[in-house]
């Protein structure tokens, strides 16, 4: 055989054996692409993703997209040459397998995380949105859960409303520990609390509830021992004035907060809050408004305008990220706040974007 054929056979050879170790052997990444993005105007799965009843609405117009990023599986191990595509492609990014999934969590308590975290986002997203307004909305602090084998188990219950801790007036969830921490472990704690089954009749029916219980609980240790619990998580429980729902499957974490909210405030009032524009979002935000950080916004900013989007609002966390690399014909906003975001999209729809906040790299 010709030295020139013998050397272009086993470069091919060599090529070939490169090519199934790369597939076959795997490297401890994910990878992150963009995901959808839906119109919280609009309808999704043939519904609307804002359903509002008891209360008038207005037409709405133009766009206020929420953004998603698209993950590989927990259980899902990618090999050397998607890691290296990943890598090279703009519109990707792979990162360390436990940045997405620490402590080895699995895809179906990842899963489970994100859709209870989905749903506090659309609670603290109705609360925003109608103190915005400036609509009451009533709140008071319940058991969210109870620990298995604590003290407090099969004597509290999640949904119980808790009025009170040895008597003092308990205002919000934090309340709940301050009191509990002032015994030490052993001694008893008094309880006095509305049975969920009596606070969710008194709701629906809307009265006051009755029959507020005392109970006493002896406390017990924390892990390290050094304070004492009873082994429940307090959280806060809205009532709102009418429905508001949001429907949108196969979406988890906190992330469509904002866009949720602003969509709430735009059915609401009258006129279109973007003036007809496409505008997307992303950001947390809880009860008082405030906007919070999140991840893949890269991801997002590519997704959005794919989608057709012009302006983003982004969380000011974010900002300098999020301005390192921006998509052609997209406007960053920098918001804090959903006042922020409203004042913004005020702007956008009377044509006055030259003096819109904008993120800078630095």
């Amino acid at each position: 055989m010709p030295r020139r054929t013998a050397t272009m056979l086993a470069s091919t050879l060599v090529l070939i054996a490169l090519l199934c170790a790369g597939v076959l052997i795997k490297v401890p990444y994910s990878e992150m692409s963009p995901g959808p993005t839906v119109n919280t105007l609009g309808d999704a799965g043939g519904e609307p993703v804002l359903r509002i009843s008891g209360r008038k609405t207005y037409a709405t117009s133009g766009n206020l997209n929420m953004t998603t990023v698209r993950v590989t599986g927990a259980d899902y191990n990618m090999n050397i040459v998607e890691a290296v595509y990943g890598w090279l492609a703009h519109d990707n990014i792979v990162v360390p397998h436990d940045t997405l999934y620490p402590d080895g969590k699995t895809e179906e308590q990842s899963t489970q995380e994100n859709a209870e975290e989905f749903s506090q986002s659309q609670e603290s997203a109705k609360v925003a949105a109608l103190k915005e307004l400036g609509i009451p909305v009533s709140s008071r602090t319940i058991v969210s859960s109870v620990l298995k084998d604590s003290p407090a188990e099969g004597t509290l219950h999640a949904g119980d409303v808790i009025e009170a801790v040895d008597g003092s007036p308990v205002k919000a969830p934090e309340d709940v520990a301050k009191l509990v921490t002032k015994h030490k472990p052993g001694q008893d704690v008094v309880f006095t609390i509305i049975p969920a089954k009596e606070a969710k009749a008194a709701e629906k029916a809307g009265r006051k509830p009755e029959g507020a219980e005392k109970t006493t609980i002896t406390t017990g240790k924390s892990d390290k021992g050094d304070r004492a619990i009873v082994g429940i998580q307090a959280g806060t429980d809205h009532t709102f004035p009418f429905t508001v729902d949001i429907k949108l499957a196969d979406v988890g974490g906190p992330s469509a907060g904002l866009m949720f909210s602003l969509g709430i405030v735009d059915k609401l009032t009258p006129g279109p809050l973007t003036g007809g524009k496409f505008v997307a979002g992303t950001g947390t935000i809880d009860d008082a408004g405030k906007v919070g950080p999140i991840g893949g916004i890269q991801m997002k900013l590519v997704g959005a305008r794919q989608a057709g989007a012009r302006y983003f609002l982004t969380p000011d966390d974010n900002c300098a990220t999020a301005a390192s690399d921006v998509p052609d014909g997209l406007t960053l906003i920098r918001v804090k706040t959903i006042d922020d975001a409203k004042k913004s999209l005020d702007k956008i729809r009377a044509g006055k974007t030259t003096g819109l906040p904008s993120c800078s790299a630095s």
